[in-house]
């Protein structure tokens, strides 16, 4: 899956799974939201940005596998995907986070 996730891509709606890497402090510069790394294999990894003011915190740690669809953003360091929840207008898409059989969305 990771071959797709380049810069041409950017701005699309993808799924990926991986393993998580990195857990880091909550961004709290406007929305809240939870950030973690995960590695998606063949030497990526991804910055997950999930929304925790319109969705509920994951409980992922270390080593956790988890299941993420969201918005697609390149960057030098393999990108981030966002938009991992609800659409809250209900006009379009929304993305989620899978976790031991549970969806936060």
């Amino acid at each position: 899956m990771s071959d797709a996730l380049t810069k041409r891509d950017d701005g699309e709606w993808v799924e990926v799974s991986g393993f998580v890497r990195r857990l880091l402090p909550d961004d709290a510069d406007g929305s809240r939201h939870q950030r973690f790394v995960i590695d998606v294999g063949r030497q990526q990894t991804l910055l997950i940005a999930h929304n925790i003011e319109l969705a509920e915190r994951v409980p992922v740690g270390m080593g956790d596998r988890v299941y993420v669809r969201g918005l697609y953003e390149w960057n030098d360091l393999g990108g981030l995907v966002h938009w991992t929840h609800r659409d809250p207008m209900e006009d379009g898409e929304g993305g989620w986070v899978r976790y031991r059989r549970r969806t936060y969305a």
